[in-house]
């Protein structure tokens, strides 16, 4: 199922290349050729030079999601003839592990389906340092941080979320509210959910600006409400979305990806450890997660040893790193030259990191 989705991706976007008799000049655009109007418009003296099919790029991280994803699109390149095109925005954020691995799985999908595929790496315009002290902190979860950064620019609806108050169509306190994390609009540090925006998606945005490609994603609608709602609403292949991108493996759990990593023996990162079966279920002996390595989105939640004690032991250059350092400036907490002062947000937030 998730093959097929992926390859009415590929062959509907086309890109043209379109001449202009009258400047002399190469202009191209792609487009989505499902329909009556399989072709672009043209001005006067324009006409079609060429047209490539499989304008599509794998928003590829080295994760296990992904990992499988770029195996699954191989395998529909091979078949087809296409080139396999993978994007993996490099924000200086990933374990080591994943940084070597994104090459070498790359090396691994060209000599194992003898297909053409591009690696293209691009860095964020921003450090994670200059993200925090531009916007803040990423704490608790994307939808708290994004609320308490709201708020603090009066949001009303964002204010009324943290105040346990805003109401549901039906007058029925909503399910959204977050009273619990109200105390962060007091912290001496700023919260924000800016960072995902501005090192991942707002590179990829460009990425696919540039080259006209329409992205693949790797996401799982079982790991969010959020992403459940959305594939809900447009299904794996959202070709009507205002930026249109494909979720093949979006009705997949955790449990049938490593199923099919094993099943199929297709490399993955080390930094998972190896994939065992545990009551059932197949587990990673080490991370679940991968991600951003000094990311704090749902690490309440984590039994001990919790991601930071655990890179504490597995990594303790980067555990340093952004434990320690952090100062104090007008009044608000913030990086310096010596660490991210993650360990005073933790503090904070209750969360034990020793």
């Amino acid at each position: 199922m998730s093959e097929e989705r992926i390859k009415v991706w590929y062959e509907s976007w086309v890109k043209f290349e379109i001449y202009n008799g009258t400047t002399g000049k190469n202009r191209f655009t792609t487009i989505d050729t499902r329909g009556f109007e399989v072709e672009p418009l043209l001005k006067e003296n324009e006409w079609i030079k060429s047209a490539v099919d499989g304008q599509v790029y794998v928003s590829f991280s080295g994760g296990k999601d992904s990992t499988v994803l770029a195996d699954l699109c191989a395998k529909v390149c091979k078949k087809y003839g296409w080139t396999l095109y993978l994007f993996f925005a490099n924000t200086g954020l990933e374990y080591p592990e994943i940084q070597k691995f994104v090459k070498i799985y790359a090396e691994w999908l060209r000599n194992t389906y003898k297909i053409e595929v591009v690696l293209d790496i691009v860095r964020p315009e921003m450090r994670f340092d200059e993200v925090i002290k531009k916007y803040g902190y990423p704490a608790i979860s994307k939808d708290v941080s994004n609320c308490v950064y709201g708020a603090k620019r009066n949001s009303k609806v964002r204010m009324e979320r943290l105040n346990g108050t805003l109401k549901n169509k039906d007058c029925q306190l909503s399910m959204f509210n977050c009273a619990k994390w109200k105390f962060l609009l007091d912290a001496p540090f700023d919260v924000s959910d800016q960072c995902c925006d501005v090192m991942k998606k707002k590179p990829a945005k460009q990425y696919g600006k540039q080259t006209g490609k329409k992205p693949i994603l790797g996401m799982l609608a079982s790991e969010s409400v959020k992403r459940k709602n959305a594939w809900m609403k447009t299904g794996c292949n959202a070709f009507d979305k205002r930026n249109p991108q494909s979720q093949p493996m979006s009705f997949w759990t955790e449990q049938d990806v490593l199923r099919y990593i094993k099943e199929y023996n297709i490399p993955f990162c080390s930094v998972y450890g190896e994939i065992i079966e545990k009551e059932g279920d197949l587990k990673t002996t080490c991370e679940n997660r991968t991600g951003c390595i000094f990311c704090m989105f749902g690490c309440h939640l984590e039994k001990e040893p919790n991601r930071f004690q655990r890179l504490k032991e597995t990594h303790p250059r980067q555990y340093e790193y952004c434990i320690n350092g952090g100062e104090m400036v007008d009044g608000k907490w913030r990086p310096n030259k010596e660490g991210l002062g993650l360990g005073k947000v933790l503090d904070y937030i209750g969360v034990k990191y020793e």
